[in-house]
């Protein structure tokens, strides 16, 4: 009798669990598709983004030598990656014999090792140009 008491509880134990799944079953999909919903959506500039308001305006910009300190001196100051040392006037001679034009391409666009903007891409080509400036005017 004991068994039959066990199953029986059992079988509406179990009854009971599929009862509660299927009448939450409608309410866990609204939830899961509401918590799938996007939190944003992309905008590129020159499209038509309904509204959407421009980004802030960024903050004063930086003097080349600040850009420079935030930017480029980790790898330039230790010769990190292969990257010619500011000061070093041997290692900049040949380099420089490129010309200007060629050390701000490879600065902008990345060159070898050295990222692209040196890995910051929200500097202007006027802030990397300006560090590059200032890279240079301190390793003839």
């Amino acid at each position: 009798m004991k068994v039959l008491n066990t199953l029986a509880v059992l079988g509406l134990s179990a009854a009971v669990s599929v009862s509660a799944f299927a009448a939450n079953n409608s309410m866990d999909k609204e939830a899961i598709a509401e918590r799938l919903q996007p939190i944003g959506a992309l905008c590129l500039q020159g499209e038509d983004c309904g509204g959407v308001a421009a980004a802030p305006a960024a903050g004063p910009a930086k003097s080349p030598e600040e850009t420079y300190n935030a930017v480029c001196m980790a790898c330039h100051n230790t010769g990190a990656a292969g990257a010619p040392k500011k000061g070093d006037v041997a290692a900049w001679e040949p380099r420089l014999a490129q010309g200007m034009d060629t050390l701000y391409t490879h600065a902008i666009n990345g060159f070898n090792a050295m990222p692209a903007r040196g890995g910051n891409p929200s500097l202007s080509d006027d802030e990397v140009k300006g560090a590059v400036d200032y890279l240079v005017e301190n390793s003839k």
